[in-house]
């Protein structure tokens, strides 16, 4: 992305945990410049609460802001609830539209709250699902990017259990996360990156060892990205590979093979990509952290970094 003209869509997340805070923090934090390229999409009643919590007179300056997932009534930090989930939603879907108008090039949404989406009967996985429907494309062509510590890791099967991951791992699903990685790369600037995929079960099924679901799926999957001039190598066992660190993005078959890494080494400063549909979606790398939502105690590193990031600013990922 141009980082001199990259424009973007911030969603304030779930209203009752520390999205609104957070934002208004990074927006404060960034230069006149960098402030006049976002807008802020969320409740303002909410920022005005949000910002008398942090100790802020009002709004950032220059703030630009955009009304959605408006509630009926104040925020009640903390509280899970089933409106502030139809908030969260709501502001996050209105962040996208804009985006597929071509009002800005990219989105970025703070933290929601799954249980709050759920008691407001949603069907939500996760921002790829919501990016998916609002896109118009299948889920299954939306994958998650972490990208944080140096790593950017994509992950074929997300919020499922991993007995459903696995009956849903093919080859072709395996390739087109590993596709929506490259591209994702590319506009982050980052063509043609070098790919290890992770093996389903440990030390990649150790030649059958452990199990046929590597020769059935990942092999194949590496041998058709080789066929297509990707860089792919693999299927390796993920706690071996990370540790060479060779590669410059890597592709988990399920949750916690491609989360916990990330989580490890960067548990406050990483960035979530939506990626493989038409709109580039970020959310951050941690949750709504409802238990100190209100008391301004909220850091921002990781909405910043995630704003560096797709602003083309960021260099902490690079290698």
């Amino acid at each position: 992305m141009n980082a001199k003209s990259v424009q973007l869509a911030l969603a304030t997340g779930d209203p009752h945990g520390i999205g609104p805070e957070i934002a208004l923090k990074a927006v404060s934090a960034l230069d006149v410049q960098a402030r006049s390229r976002i807008v802020v999409y969320g409740p303002g009643r909410v920022l005005e609460q949000a910002a008398e919590a942090c100790g802020l007179r009002g709004l950032p300056a220059g703030m630009r802001h955009v009304e959605a997932g408006t509630l009926d009534s104040d925020a009640r930090f903390g509280v899970v609830a089933a409106e502030a989930g139809a908030s969260a939603v709501a502001a996050a879907s209105a962040a996208l539209e804009a985006c597929r108008r071509g009002e800005a090039d990219a989105v970025i949404a703070c933290p929601h709250h799954e249980t709050s989406i759920h008691r407001a009967g949603i069907a939500f996985s996760g921002y790829p699902s919501l990016v998916a429907q609002v896109c118009g494309v299948p889920e299954d062509e939306v994958f998650l990017m972490l990208v944080g510590a140096g790593l950017r890791i994509v992950h074929v099967t997300l919020h499922e259990s991993v007995a459903t991951a696995l009956g849903r791992l093919t080859s072709a699903l395996v390739q087109r996360a590993a596709l929506a990685g490259v591209r994702a790369c590319g506009l982050l600037g980052l063509p043609q990156p070098s790919i290890a995929l992770f093996g389903i079960n440990p030390h990649a099924s150790e030649d059958g060892l452990f199990g046929a679901e590597d020769d059935a799926v990942t092999r194949p999957a590496v041998e058709a990205l080789c066929r297509q001039g990707i860089a792919a190598e693999g299927p390796f066992g993920a706690d071996m590979v990370l540790a060479q660190r060779r590669h410059q993005l890597y592709v988990a078959m399920l949750h916690d093979q491609g989360h916990i890494p990330i989580k490890l080494l960067a548990p406050h400063a990483a960035s979530a990509l939506s990626i493989g549909a038409d709109v580039l979606l970020s959310s951050v790398g941690h949750g709504s952290a409802m238990d100190i939502a209100g008391r301004g105690t909220a850091d921002p590193t990781a909405l910043l970094r995630t704003i560096a990031l797709l602003s083309g600013h960021d260099s902490s990922s690079s290698s």
